[in-house]
């Protein structure tokens, strides 16, 4: 099984310049700038707790606002982890992690299936978290489900303050991503389909 799975993507628009680099196998280390300092912390999170090695470098229009910036990340996020998982050989594929942060618990399900699905139910109460405008978690998941071709379900169980509902979502699926990544000793390279065949992001196939 080959192991150091890493995605590289540079994409650039008229709107933001974006580059993204990791590492599925690596050990959670985090360098990003991406202008936007609760994304930035939120990609720590996806890092620490994925144990990815992550690099992330955005710049963007935030003079507007941080829609195009949120969103473009999660693209080239999403772009580089379809990348770096290949054929999705040899891997769990599924995953399933709970993450509590106080008050708050945030249930992800996850499956590498390259088919993009989201499922989106969380409430968060407020507005805002700091600046960033709380609408874009949603736009920023949808962005790196499409681009990754995963099946995401983030259901919250529970949880008051914003801040600790979209942490424990993040915290919730990196864990499970790495679950789902992670390979199956058992399975020994074979791809994870009853068909013996997953497709990359962009491409149709039914599994």
């Amino acid at each position: 099984m080959t192991k150091n799975r890493n995605g590289q993507i540079h994409r650039v628009t008229k709107e933001t310049d974006v580059m993204v680099r990791l590492n599925l196998d690596g050990k959670g280390q985090c360098n990003v700038e991406t202008g936007i300092a609760f994304l930035d912390h939120m990609l720590q999170q996806i890092a620490s707790h994925g144990l990815i090695d992550l690099e992330i470098k955005a710049k963007g229009d935030t003079h507007i606002d941080d829609h195009h910036t949120n969103e473009d990340v999660g693209i080239a996020l999403g772009q580089a982890l379809s990348q770096a998982l290949g054929d999705r050989s040899g891997i769990n594929r599924f995953g399933h992690f709970a993450a509590p942060l106080d008050e708050a618990l945030v249930q992800i399900t996850l499956d590498c299936s390259g088919r993009p699905h989201l499922s989106y139910l969380l409430e968060i109460p407020t507005e805002r978290i700091g600046s960033y405008d709380t609408e874009l978690v949603k736009e920023f998941f949808v962005a790196v489900v499409n681009n990754s071709g995963l099946t995401l379900h983030i259901h919250q169980l529970s949880g008051t303050n914003s801040h600790h509902i979209v942490e424990a979502c993040f915290k919730a699926f990196a864990r499970t991503l790495r679950m789902a990544s992670e390979f199956d000793s058992r399975r020994k390279g074979s791809v994870p389909s009853s068909k013996g065949l997953l497709e990359q992001a962009g491409l149709q196939n039914q599994t």
